[in-house]
């Protein structure tokens, strides 16, 4: 079953709008005004130093999606058969990539889909090897059906004229020749195993595939983050002030300060290359840790980025506690992938120009 499969089961449940679901909201209404209270009377312990204590192993893994099905609308939360049918619908993934493959099969052999998104030659990454998580969101008795919040539709906000214009132009670059695979600088952060897949390591700190998990350590001065994926290590200092904007730094340059039982972080001086959804240099993005119970923090997020969208938008991911220790990520263990999509390119290059010498050749002879 495809994710738009899934999706589409949860739409499908939507439209149906059975009045038992209309029976059923003043009591959800009821169940998540009481949990929302009990989350805002939480008091997090503290740490050595006074601070609320965020310190442990999370996971962010959820099939959450980021952006909402347009058929929901502006409705944030979900209904018990649509999470019911969502979450089914990912085991049904997770069983049907688990299933043995014949070792004797050749590649035309092998289904032409499998699952998430992956078709083809890609198909290197079926169900048995990602873990995205099996589970909707659920932050005080909602059960969410996208991460982004603001806008009220759950969807990116309008690109600006001139950002959408240079977003044409490039993918139309990109369509138009092999530049992507002319040397390694070219591909993305995540296969130089420079930073992590997506946006792992944020900020914003978001779920993808696999390897969706964080330790957070406190010191009185700083709050550091380590990300399973790629290894990175995020560094939140709790002094001191941004360094002047041409100083440029993965993961960007992050402050951050207590208001009250909430982490707040100001990230500026992001690097170009690490343009998440199309964010420019000039970005300032602000995180908010908050532990509203033994076993989650609330995690938002809200990026202003005027350049590139015609709106600020904020979304909200539940860390929830997991069992440690992180293990190393060894990314370039055994990575045949990035040296084979070049030495590919190359070979078409070649065969390229031979057959271009072939037919200029042939032209040649002809004419004469």
């Amino acid at each position: 079953m495809k994710l738009r499969d899934i999706s589409a089961i949860a739409a499908l449940g939507a439209l149906a709008l059975a009045p038992a679901a209309f029976a059923q909201a003043p009591a959800k209404a009821s169940i998540a005004k009481t949990t929302a209270r009990a989350a805002s009377t939480y008091k997090a312990p503290r740490n050595a130093f006074g601070q609320p204590d965020l310190q442990g192993n999370w996971t962010n893994a959820t099939i959450t999606p980021f952006e909402r099905e347009a058929k929901y609308g502006d409705r944030l939360a979900l209904s018990d058969k649509e999470v019911k049918d969502l979450e089914n619908g990912n085991a049904q993934l997770v069983a049907e990539g688990n299933k043995p493959t014949d070792p004797n099969a050749k590649v035309t052999d092998l289904p032409t889909n499998c699952g998430r998104g992956f078709t083809g030659v890609d198909c290197g990454y079926n169900s048995a090897w990602v873990d995205p998580g099996t589970r909707i969101i659920d932050m005080g008795g909602i059960k969410r059906d996208s991460i982004l919040v603001s806008p009220a539709n759950g969807r990116l906000p309008a690109m600006t004229p001139d950002a959408a214009a240079k977003l044409r132009a490039r993918f139309a670059s990109a369509r138009g020749g092999r530049g992507s695979f002319d040397n390694p600088e070219n591909r993305s952060l995540g296969e130089r195993c420079i930073l992590s897949f997506g946006s792992s390591a944020g900020p914003p700190m978001l779920p993808l595939l696999y390897n969706n998990n964080y330790q957070i350590v406190q010191t009185r001065d700083e709050v550091a983050i380590e990300v399973e994926m790629v290894h990175d290590l995020r560094h939140i200092r709790l002094t001191g002030s941004h360094p002047p904007a041409d100083v440029k730094l993965w993961m960007g340059d992050s402050i951050g300060h207590w208001d009250g039982d909430t982490l707040v972080v100001e990230t500026t001086n992001m690097r170009p290359e690490q343009n998440f959804r199309g964010a420019s240099v000039g970005s300032k993005i602000v995180e908010r840790f908050t532990r509203v119970g033994p076993n989650q923090i609330k995690y938002s997020f809200t990026i202003d980025d005027p350049g590139i969208y015609t709106a600020p938008y904020t979304g909200e991911v539940a860390l929830n506690a997991t069992k440690g220790p992180l293990y190393e990520y060894a990314c370039h263990e055994g990575n045949y992938a990035l040296p084979g999509i070049l030495a590919g390119a190359r070979t078409e290059e070649k065969e390229a120009l031979a057959s271009a010498k072939a037919a200029a050749a042939g032209g040649g002879g002809g004419a004469r």
